[in-house]
């Protein structure tokens, strides 16, 4: 008998221009630039003939520097911006380095007849200065946050997450948070499977969620806290349905419940009510995207009543849990 084809882990919905473009400059930013080529220019035959097409585009005529001593010959110039689906700006030279009109023009364009424009960490500056980010929310990296407000006021400037979708723009804070997103946009375009097989090769987390603080006071929690934490996590994660006190969560790290508090919020960034929050929410978005289950049905396996998840969900996300379902789920 002939072997069945294998199962592809695509949607059959997908994203109506796959290509994705991102820009090269002299002084490009290379981490950022190596975001965008790994999660969108590497092959990935796993993922069959319907995956992202990428391209590089010169904003401008070489040779062109990147940091590090590195040159990049590019595919074409802005003219593959004109043909792009998703347009990716990996960093820029400076918050105060000016913008070709040219590479402004571009963009405005390409926006305008419905491409996502994306930016990592300092990119955010070309947004602005094209005018894409006028009266929207958007971050980037936590040092940036002061100057982009003061040089463009009408931006919603949210100082203290990982990244912001907008829709047709999207924000990262720093160069790492670009991976972030990218997965994210991944998850967006052709579901949770396919995003977890691509931060599986990344070595990297599937998920964290945009809101995510960008910086926490101790990133990388101490070894003997870390073990008396982890037990109220995996307590959490595992019963995300449960009732989940401060008390017995400190117990179970043996702590006392201030101690406790003040620790967690040390070592994650927030405190156990809204972590657990997150854990949730996250859940829940994974069930309406993979599993036939009611959405009331959802709402109980983790602990909310159907009009409580309608409320969080719509206050995280802008949307409803019934709309969600029937963007992203199989």
């Amino acid at each position: 008998m002939p072997k069945p084809p294998e199962r592809s882990i695509l949607p059959n919905r997908l994203p109506p221009n796959r290509l994705v473009v991102a820009l090269a400059y002299d002084g490009l930013c290379t981490f950022e630039f190596g975001v965008a080529v790994e999660l969108f220019g590497l092959p990935r035959p796993e993922m069959g003939p319907d995956w992202y097409r990428f391209a590089t585009a010169a904003i401008e005529p070489g040779p062109l520097r990147g940091l590090g001593g590195v040159q990049v010959t590019a595919d074409g110039g802005l003219d593959l911006v004109e043909q792009a689906g998703t347009v990716i700006v990996p960093g820029w030279r400076g918050a105060d380095a000016p913008v070709p009109q040219p590479l402004i023009d571009a963009l405005q364009v390409a926006h305008r007849r419905g491409a996502r424009v994306m930016s990592i960490c300092s990119g955010v500056f070309v947004l602005a200065a094209a005018g894409l980010l006028a009266g929207r929310k958007a971050t980037t990296h936590w040092r940036y946050v002061d100057i982009l407000r003061a040089l463009y006021p009408d931006i919603d400037v949210r100082p203290d997450v990982l990244y912001v979708d907008a829709g047709d723009v999207l924000t990262s804070a720093g160069s790492a948070a670009g991976l972030d997103l990218g997965l994210h946009l991944v998850r967006r375009d052709y579901g949770p499977e396919a995003a977890n097989t691509v931060a599986r090769r990344l070595v990297a987390p599937p998920h964290r969620d945009g809101g995510q603080a960008q910086f926490i006071q101790r990133p990388v929690p101490i070894v003997h806290e870390s073990a008396r934490l982890g037990p109220a996590l995996e307590r959490m994660r595992a019963d995300l349905a449960g009732e989940h006190t401060v008390k017995a969560l400190a117990g179970a790290a043996g702590m006392s419940p201030r101690t406790f508090l003040r620790r967690f919020e040390a070592a994650t960034g927030t405190t156990p009510a809204r972590w657990l929050l997150a854990e949730r929410l996250a859940r829940v978005r994974d069930l309406l995207e993979t599993s036939p289950a009611g959405v009331e049905q959802i709402a109980q396996s983790v602990g909310f009543g159907a009009a409580a998840l309608r409320h969080h969900f719509r206050k995280s996300f802008a949307t409803t849990p019934q709309a969600y379902r029937a963007r992203f789920g199989g």
